[in-house]
């Protein structure tokens, strides 16, 4: 029975012996590549948040703007009815 339980355990020592006999030279080649890949990702986020922040002020000022453009037609069309109105009244 004994022999039984070691035949699935000796494939999973042996895969834990490999991993950790390469361990030492894998982890600095994946140190070396990863650090530069974890910068360039980084590098690419600040350039996409910089162009999501300056597309987010375009936008609002752009609404701004919209905004004043409406307020200043609203103005002039309420000056326009009250001086229509006060015509009227003069007239009658």
């Amino acid at each position: 029975m004994a022999e039984n339980g070691l035949k699935g355990a000796v494939p999973s020592i042996l895969v834990v012996l490999g991993v950790a006999l390469a361990a030492p030279i894998v982890l600095p080649a994946v140190a070396a590549v990863s650090r530069p890949l974890a910068k360039s990702l980084i590098k690419g986020y600040l350039v996409l948040s910089d162009m999501a922040k300056e597309f987010a002020a375009e936008t609002g000022e752009q609404i701004s703007d919209l905004v004043a453009e409406v307020r200043a037609e609203r103005e002039t069309e309420a000056a326009t009815e009250a001086t229509a109105e006060s015509k009227i009244k003069a007239a009658a």
